[in-house]
């Protein structure tokens, strides 16, 4: 721990009473969702009520707000066997440990100590400083499966254990697709085997249970089409992607989706450079995979503010670590719109709020994006672990020296 800057004094050990902080904070939050919300939160009821749709004979797909694959069905029918009084506590704790998982495992992937400075003050900052992860909790929406998925996977893949990383997206992916794009990233690494875990997981997990479903087919011909076309005018309120944000501004809906696959598309091309680049393994994991998820994200119908928890933990905790994303100004202006409190002319209605995550999310992807571009070796500092806390992280290139 012998660096003198402020990166140095980062990762370094925290003083115990620092934790008191993201405690009472998290604390509060599930408190404040356990007092409010009857079902653990509005989009955790939608998938509580389609599982007691399921339990009553009925097609948990009858609800066009019901957006996810039929595992997550299974998965929810506990929850609509249990008093409403456990649930509306259990879910908002639920959602929080993961998240707070998820920030212990983007630290341990850019191997920052678990008791650091910048685990106290990023996990303070990410719950009380970002608004999108208190409306996750609020919201209890599934979305947190994916923020747990995505850097426990790539903390796997870091330590070469590839097929494991695919087993565990596959697992999210049967619950809820958000993580797809990530399967790209295997492209990328040609770990073949992996992708094929990853892609088999999901498949047999959805088929098998369809079979005890009404309606087999109900995510094919209700859900499908509405996550390619999002019709839905209140959902379109909410979305922050640029095919969705723009007509509300007057750009025709046709040259809208043009912009937004075309931003997609830079996206994921600036995203296989940044792994073509090489450099070192956290880094180059990490924002290969976020810029993967953030191009989806500007094409992807619908798109929730919320959707941004899954990348950012994976960002902020590479600090430490020399050319990282969030060692740019890019990184924490893409932030300011999101800062709980601040009030904004003309979008005072939370109806106007998908303008500000817009924002965010666009300039976001850029910041990210901007790591493709050629030049010195980046990550060349990482933080130090204590002695025998942790494995080194590989670069994840596999065996073939053009990637």
């Amino acid at each position: 721990m012998g660096k003198s800057d402020i990166f140095g004094w980062l990762v370094r050990r925290s003083p115990w009473p620092w934790w008191i902080a993201p405690a009472a904070v998290l604390a509060a939050l599930s408190g404040h969702v356990a007092r409010a919300a009857p079902d653990g939160g509005m989009d955790n009821a939608i998938v509580v009520r389609a599982a007691r749709t399921w339990l009553a004979g009925g097609s948990p797909y009858d609800d066009p707000h019901f957006l996810y694959l039929p595992g997550a069905v299974l998965a929810a029918a506990p929850q609509a066997l249990l008093p409403h009084a456990l649930v509306r506590v259990l879910v908002p704790c639920a959602v929080t440990a993961c998240l707070v998982a998820a920030w212990a495992c983007a630290l341990r992937l850019h191997r920052v100590p678990l008791g650091s400075r910048l685990a106290v003050l990023g996990l303070t900052a990410l719950a009380a400083g970002f608004a999108p992860f208190a409306h996750l909790v609020r919201l209890g929406n599934w979305t947190v499966s994916a923020a747990l998925a995505l850097p426990l996977a790539l903390l796997l893949a870091g330590r070469e254990r590839w097929v494991a990383a695919g087993a565990v997206i596959g697992a999210t992916l049967a619950v809820k697709p958000l993580l797809a794009p990530v399967a790209l990233l295997f492209v990328c690494a040609r770990r073949w085997r992996a992708l094929a875990v990853l892609l088999t997981v999901p498949a047999v997990v959805s088929v098998l249970c369809a079979l005890a479903l009404p309606d087999p087919a109900g995510f094919v011909t209700r859900t499908l089409p509405f996550l390619l076309h999002g019709d839905d005018a209140f959902v379109r309120l909410y979305e922050a992607s640029p095919a969705a944000v723009l007509p509300r501004l007057g750009v025709p809906a046709a040259l809208a989706r043009a912009l937004a696959l075309a931003a997609c598309a830079a996206g994921t091309a600036c995203a296989w450079l940044r792994w073509r680049r090489g450099g070192p393994g956290p880094l180059r994991l990490a924002e290969t995979a976020c810029g993967l998820m953030l191009s989806a994200f500007l094409v992807s119908r619908p798109s929730y503010d919320h959707y941004l928890v899954v990348v950012l933990p994976l960002l902020l905790a590479g600090l430490p670590c020399a050319g990282a994303v969030a060692r740019g100004p890019w990184f924490w202006l893409a932030l300011v719109p999101q800062l709980p409190g601040a009030t904004w002319p003309f979008l005072e209605p939370v109806t106007r709020r998908a303008f500000r995550d817009a924002l965010t999310l666009g300039v976001l992807a850029l910041a990210v994006a901007r790591t493709a571009r050629p030049g010195p070796p980046r990550g060349t500092d990482p933080a130090p672990v204590r002695t025998g806390a942790g494995v080194p992280v590989s670069s994840g290139a596999g065996s073939d020296p053009a990637f």
